[in-house]
């Protein structure tokens, strides 16, 4: 038994000292950063922010590579799918990671057990707004209408099972009011129905309802986050007293590399990646968005990661929400 602990040890610490120099040597080509979106949206704008600082501290070039299409699946699934070297990292939310496990009967990948974490980057609440013409001035007020007029009540999102349509659903469940779901083609159309008043509310990223809230073309009633966002300070949260205490319904970006990669290579990306978050210049930038940084350690990234696809797989499930295909 001595002789197979022996030989066990030795194989333990050859496997550790490759790992080490793997990583001392990493990264000596480009790296390509998977975003499953199209460019010009949150998920690409971030990508190609971080991307940019992160390929200084490398000395090594990030290139963003957009792979959009069936809610985020396709590009999810070449990350999932390709070497775990470390030169294949994905720009992932909890669209990606986490929702799209419990509305598909089948993915083509594992959101758990194909992908390592590498680091949170940063959280962003959705906006809860109303038509002017909707009686409602704040969250209390519209849980109450919504109350006095069941099934009258309809909020737009950005699609079927999308993070804005299970935000409504969350609410719609925790207030115990019902309200109808619309979907819409993307973000830009359901605002424009809103606006319009063919819907009377919807969830939407605060820096896209800004110029909307100012012009009082929609009525703000409250934030998503845990906290008040510094971009709309006087805007309350979802979950402060009056509201419903544990409501969250924020999106969430990190990075994810293929499951195996080895753990020094996985650690030397967190590190620069929380260095990247440090910086004044990004930092500026993705406030200014109306997002908040995290960072942080791989294990904390897989810690949400995991109850996420917990919590969402909930909401899913009490909605009834089922799609048949990938589109």
């Amino acid at each position: 038994m001595s002789k197979i602990r022996l030989i066990g040890a030795c194989l333990f610490w050859q496997a550790l000292l490759v790992n080490i120099a793997a990583a001392q040597q990493y990264p000596s080509k480009p790296i390509r950063y998977v975003v499953p979106f199209p460019p010009g949206g949150g998920n690409d704008i971030l990508a190609r922010e971080i991307g940019q600082h992160l390929a200084l501290q490398l000395g090594k070039a990030v290139v963003v590579d957009n792979r959009a299409g069936a809610s985020t699946v396709i590009g999810t699934d070449i990350v999932a799918k390709s070497l775990p070297d470390g030169y294949t990292i994905l720009m992932g939310n909890n669209t990606a990671l986490a929702i799209n496990s419990a509305l598909y009967d089948k993915l083509p990948f594992d959101p758990v057990k194909d992908f390592a974490p590498v680091t949170m980057l940063a959280t962003a609440p959705f906006v809860l707004m109303v038509h002017p013409a909707l009686p409602a001035k704040s969250l209390k007020e519209l849980i109450d209408l919504a109350k006095a007029r069941p099934g009258k009540i309809h909020f737009a999102s950005a699609g079927t099972g999308v993070s804005t349509h299970l935000a409504g659903e969350l609410l719609k469940s925790m207030a115990k009011i019902d309200i109808v779901h619309v979907p819409y083609r993307g973000a830009g159309p359901a605002l424009v129905d809103v606006i319009g008043g063919q819907v009377e509310m919807t969830f939407n990223n605060i820096v896209s309802s800004i110029p909307h809230i100012k012009s009082g073309r929609l009525r703000a009633l409250a934030v998503t986050g845990m906290k008040r966002s510094p971009v709309l300070p006087d805007l309350p949260t979802i979950d402060e007293p009056g509201g419903l205490k544990g409501y969250e319904a924020s999106v969430w970006y990190g990075v994810v590399a293929p499951a195996r990669t080895p753990v020094a290579i996985v650690s030397r990306l967190s590190t620069e990646l929380n260095r990247v978050l440090n910086n004044p210049q990004v930092r500026e930038r993705l406030n200014a968005d109306g997002a908040t940084i995290v960072g942080g350690t791989p294990e904390q990234f897989g810690l949400v990661i995991r109850e996420d696809v917990v919590r969402w797989a909930k909401v899913v499930k009490q909605a009834n929400i089922r799609l048949d295909k990938l589109e």
